[in-house]
């Protein structure tokens, strides 16, 4: 396993994992994102979520270069954060080269996904980001109904799920993972993100999944127009699929079982197709 950390000539870093790009962070502007779904995350975290001074209980599984947390810990100072990721290496040198600021509350576990999301209680977070991969692609543990079940344990009423996939024209994974999500009790309102050419298919990419957790009709659920304003002001161009258009993208799309699940595919040109 080789690390290394690469100056992007402004100064900021480009984390590496066996010459994959992880993050990109600015210890300067912990409020600059550059990946294209990580701005989609914060998008999505802006519009549902009240900003400073209000915190918000953010559980990330997996961590590289901690930079949503540390973007997190930037708009909502002192928000209480658990990262779980399984490279403790990686978190070792990420903390060395690109230390976290002062005050933060960001909690990182050598956990796996599957292992760490267990253990937590329940609505114990306001939002989950899933934003793992391994070799390039999101790992088949990561999407089974077992482990989105208890996704949507650990997320609080009215909070959210954000999910990062990966996935070819034609989207046929992404689809079938929207639509594991979609047979989960817990999951309501859900919309989907990435730039428009990723949506319309014409390359390998990024999509994020938000799916908002909600226990009753007394509980607020995901504020879709808001998202949507947030969408057609985004810095990037960048789409939006909610509602019937949600419905008709899974629409022949079978759930993954335990048994049958898969990970994304695999990247056609590793290393650069996460870059913006």
């Amino acid at each position: 396993m080789s690390i290394s950390f690469d100056p992007d000539g402004h100064g900021g870093w480009t984390v590496m994992l066996d010459g994959q790009p992880q993050s990109h962070v600015d210890l300067a502007d912990p409020g600059l994102v550059t990946f294209e779904y990580v701005q989609h995350f914060t998008l999505a975290i802006d519009a549902c979520a009240p900003a400073a001074p209000a915190s918000v209980r953010v559980t990330h599984v997996g961590g590289a270069g901690l930079t949503l947390a540390r973007w997190v810990q930037h708009t909502r100072p002192g928000s209480p954060q658990i990262v779980l990721e399984p490279n403790a290496a990686l978190t070792t040198a990420v903390r060395e080269r690109l230390p976290l600021p002062r005050g933060h509350r960001v909690r990182v576990r050598p956990l796996d996904g599957r292992t760490g999301v267990s253990g937590l209680a329940t609505a114990s977070a306001d939002i989950l980001v899933l934003d793992a991969y391994a070799a390039g692609r999101v790992p088949a543990e990561l999407a089974t109904p077992a482990f989105l079940a208890d996704v949507a344990r650990v997320v609080a009423p009215g909070g959210l799920l954000l999910a990062n996939l990966a996935d070819e024209p034609g989207l046929r994974w992404a689809a079938r993972v929207l639509a594991t999500l979609a047979a989960i009790d817990g999951f309501g309102e859900m919309a989907v993100m990435a730039t428009h050419d990723v949506l319309k298919g014409r390359r390998f990419g990024n999509l994020v999944a938000v799916a908002s957790q909600s226990a009753s009709d007394d509980v607020p659920r995901l504020d879709l127009e808001v998202l949507r304003r947030a969408v057609a002001s985004a810095p990037i161009p960048t789409g939006i699929r909610s509602g019937a258009e949600v419905t008709r993208l899974i629409a022949g799309a079978r759930p993954f079982t335990d048994a049958d699940v898969l990970p994304s595919p695999a990247p056609p040109d590793p290393g650069a197709w996460r870059v913006r």
